[in-house]
């Protein structure tokens, strides 16, 4: 970083962003005064829907400093701002419902549930709560009253009069301040609670499930009835604490009970790409406000990412809390760090020679380009299919570039950058894009699953359009410029991954959860089960976008932040979609992996199928030269495919079948040739089934450069992020690094090896 020219780079790139920035402001505000459409370059959006599509939701339950910034929509308290009657939020290990009869505080168990695909479910309910009722007001009303990483305030009553309750990832504490008068305590059937030794303490047993409830100094427990209590609150000691324990121990809650006055405050990530030898660090920083005692440190609960291969934070934990998401380790502490390796992504592959599939592959080519303009919109109508029909021939372009096709490469860029002009330009009365002010928000119509009227998967379908639009800027830079295209693709980009908190425009990281480490899909959080994700794989594609712009932008800060979401979201995939460590799954779940994510449960489905083959793809598409993290476990990947064949038999003796039988084949051919690419190739039919995101030219393509060069060898990094190392089955080693600068560069591996790698273009080692 102290390199003269990435320093010039780095400050042009924040030059840009905050003129950018003014250009909106300006913009907008004109525009507000005509009331139509806001320009940036060759592009519009508006400031109002069309004719009859309809507005996103308002979000009225705010209060404090919410009310000063935009929404934050698709986070795991989503409900709370846009439902009068909050669904539960699933902080982990506890849950937290607020409720007209007050706040509810339980520690969610494990239930199985059985399903008609023959699988179980399993599901963590929020059940049997504390419920913390003010004795001098109502709690009718909740708003969400602030918001930091991993923490937030609910504020429940009406006016001055107000229970706030903090609540943040992983704390075993759920702490509370009261504007005024005590607070009853109702206690779940079969529940039983005794005052401690320390008269501020009520012990709380709950058939099995161990609370404690710390009052202040000076504070009174009563019981008023059974399952009853009252806690007289002195007057300037308006606050209490709850605590699950791991253990009904004297020795774990003498452990524990220090940090109960230690109210979390605030909560922060930050994040660091060590480019020089691929690492992201995440800093983990909590503050608290101490209410009384000298103990100022928290308890943070680590999830199985967290601490998993963390001998520094492992050795300062020594108890542990079962969730949904594996064990939660308990951290006395304000701050941890833990540290992943990014293992490098490349733009695309190079040529192949194809052997004696050479004029199978051209005759493919060939017929994929007089398809190529049907290809762009197959299904839908909406910003979702246009991203994926965008994408799917801007992979296919790199093939044709690749093998030498310029003819065909620039016939496909024209095809691209004409669709996005009709998108992005803003004249067609049925295509276009709206930012909505009232939440901060930019929405597109025609809508497609709801990515207006819930805030659905902005990250799905915006990380298409980011990703072939790098693709472009890549063969044009000019397209990218703000004074043409780049101003559009840029409020994309900061519509799902604003990194600045505190704005008006758009909320800090819409989709993404940095504490859970991966993103939330649903907008505005419905249902008892919390938020949920179903496509990892999507949301890795989205930040591969980011990668790649801010690459080609000279952003080098945008170029960072999206490798610590692709690191990040990674990580998170491997334990709890995959369990690829063992850490997550109960004994009872018998699916291999997961294809549902949700805070409260997790299942093996899909939204719009119980078709097997759906359920298993949908979590890798779409497969590109960016899609090596699949390749970590060659063993799960052949368990992941068998498991599948199994389950494509169970639907078959329910009646059903899939339609093709073979359908989404080449999403499954190009995931087994990371494990087994000779087999792959082999299974490849010329007429097979081909998923909408995908094309048979890059298909074919993929299976032949993997064929030769073998599986990806992910613990030798590079100096660079534009990187692969390859391994054939006869021990041959193939490096690539990609070079987007005007220089040369020296590309140094971390097993020795160097490669000289040229400007702007990939460039290969074989060993």
């Amino acid at each position: 970083m102290k390199n003269p020219h990435v320093l010039s780079r780095s400050w042009h790139a924040l030059w840009t962003r905050c003129a950018l920035a003014c250009l909106l402001a300006l913009s907008y505000s004109s525009a507000m005064a005509q009331g139509e459409s806001v320009t940036l370059g060759k592009g519009k959006y508006f400031t109002q829907p069309k004719g009859s599509d309809k507005a996103p939701p308002s979000a009225p339950y705010r209060s404090g400093v919410m009310l000063e910034r935009a929404v934050p929509t698709n986070q795991w308290y989503a409900s709370l701002v846009f439902k009068e009657a909050s669904e539960a939020l699933f902080a982990h290990p506890l849950s937290v419902k607020p409720t007209a009869k007050g706040v509810e505080v339980a520690y969610p168990q494990k239930q199985i549930v059985p399903t008609p695909r023959l699988d179980v479910e399993v599901h963590y309910p929020h059940a049997n709560p504390l419920v913390f009722q003010p004795t001098h007001f109502k709690t009718a009303r909740s708003t969400l009253d602030k918001a930091s990483d991993w923490a937030i305030d609910v504020a429940s009553g009406e006016g001055a009069k107000q229970l706030k309750a903090t609540v943040a990832h992983g704390s075993p504490f759920v702490s509370f301040r009261l504007s005024e008068g005590d607070v009853d305590l109702h206690l779940p059937q079969e529940a039983s609670a005794k005052v401690g030794d320390d008269s501020r303490v009520l012990r709380v047993d709950a058939s099995g499930q161990f609370f404690a409830v710390f009052g202040p100094t000076g504070g009174v427990w009563t019981m008023r009835s059974p399952g009853h209590w009252r806690l007289q609150l002195p007057e300037g000691k308006k606050y209490f604490s709850a605590l699950v324990l791991p253990d009904p121990s004297d020795a774990t809650l003498a452990e524990l009970s220090p940090h109960a006055y230690a109210f979390i405050s605030d909560t922060r990530v930050e994040w660091h790409y060590d480019e020089k030898n691929s690492k992201v660090t995440t800093t983990f920083k909590a503050s608290t406000e101490t209410m009384e005692g000298p103990e100022s440190r928290p308890v943070l609960g680590l999830y199985p990412h967290h601490w998993f291969r963390n001998d520094a934070v492992l050795a300062q934990t020594s108890k542990a809390l079962p969730s949904i998401r594996g064990l939660i380790r308990l951290l006395p502490a304000a701050e941890f760090r833990t540290e992943k390796t990014f293992t490098g992504l490349l733009p695309h592959w190079p040529a192949v020679d194809a052997g004696n599939k050479k004029a199978l592959l051209e005759d493919v080519m060939s017929a994929d380009l007089r398809q190529a303009r049907s290809m762009l919109l197959p299904m839908g109508e909406g910003p979702y299919w246009q991203g994926k029909g965008l994408q799917r021939l801007t992979q296919m372009m790199a093939v044709f570039e690749q093998q030498g096709h310029t003819a065909g490469r620039d016939r496909l860029l024209e095809l691209v950058k004409g669709r996005m002009a009709q998108w992005l330009g803003g004249d067609s009365r049925k295509t276009y894009f709206h930012y909505d002010r009232n939440l901060g928000t930019v929405v597109s119509y025609p809508e497609e699953y709801f990515s207006v009227q819930q805030m659905n998967d902005h990250h799905f379908h915006y990380g298409y359009w980011i990703r072939a639009a790098a693709e472009v800027a890549m063969r044009d830079p000019q397209w990218a410029q703000a004074s043409e295209w780049g101003g559009m693709i840029d409020l994309l980009i900061k519509d799902i991954a604003t990194p600045e908190r505190g704005r008006r425009d758009f909320p800090f990281l819409r989709n993404f959860d940095p504490y859970e480490s991966h993103s939330w899909a649903s907008g505005i959080g419905l249902g008892p089960d919390g938020n949920n994700q179903e496509s990892s794989s999507e949301a890795i594609n989205a930040w591969v976008g980011l990668i790649l712009w801010g690459e080609l932008k000279g952003d080098r800060a945008l170029r960072d932040l999206g490798v610590w979401l692709y690191t990040s979201e990674i990580e998170a995939i491997q334990h709890y979609w995959f369990d690829l460590y063992k850490l997550v799954f109960p004994k009872e779940y018998k699916n291999v992996e997961v294809s549902m994510l949700f805070g409260g449960k997790y299942a093996h489905n899909t939204w719009w199928t119980d078709e097997p083959r759906q359920i298993h793809g949908i979590n890798l598409l779409p497969i590109t030269t960016a899609s090596m993290y699949l390749g970590r476990d060659p063993a799960f990947i052949l368990r992941n495919l068998e498991a599948m064949d199994k389950e494509s038999e169970i639907f078959k003796s329910r009646g059903k079948r899939a339609d093709p039988p073979d359908i989404w084949g080449d999403i499954f051919l190009k995931y087994r040739a990371l494990a087994q690419p000779q087999e792959a190739l082999a299974q490849w039919q010329r007429w097979g089934s081909v998923e909408f995101g995908e094309t048979r030219t890059h298909t074919l393509h993929w299976l032949l450069t993997l064929s030769e060069r073998g599986t990806p060898v992910l613990d030798v990094t590079a100096d660079t992020p534009f990187y692969g190392v390859f391994r054939n089955a006869s021990g041959q080693t193939t490096y690539w690094a990609y070079n987007f600068s005007s220089q040369v560069r020296r590309v140094q591996f971390s097993d020795g090896q160097q490669l000289m790698a040229e400007p702007r273009r990939l460039s290969e080692l074989k060993k």
